[in-house]
């Protein structure tokens, strides 16, 4: 009986390190996701200003016998 108490207590605390490591694992993963996002949101809003017309300047208008 003692023995296998023992047995069980080594295959919890291996399932708890599997637990501990999943976890750190998964954190990691949140932060990369996070900064691949904020990293995202900045490219996009990066590329929507480029493509949104500019104030028309003297330079950009068509003279008037065009």
């Amino acid at each position: 009986m003692e023995s296998r108490i023992t047995e069980l207590e080594i295959k919890l605390s291996h399932c708890e390190d599997s637990i501990d490591e999943l976890n750190r694992t998964v954190f990691r993963q949140q932060q990369q996701l996070e900064l691949l996002q904020a990293q995202f949101r900045e490219l996009y809003r990066m590329i929507q200003s480029d493509a949104a017309p500019e104030s028309t300047g003297p330079r950009d208008e068509i003279p008037p016998h065009y």
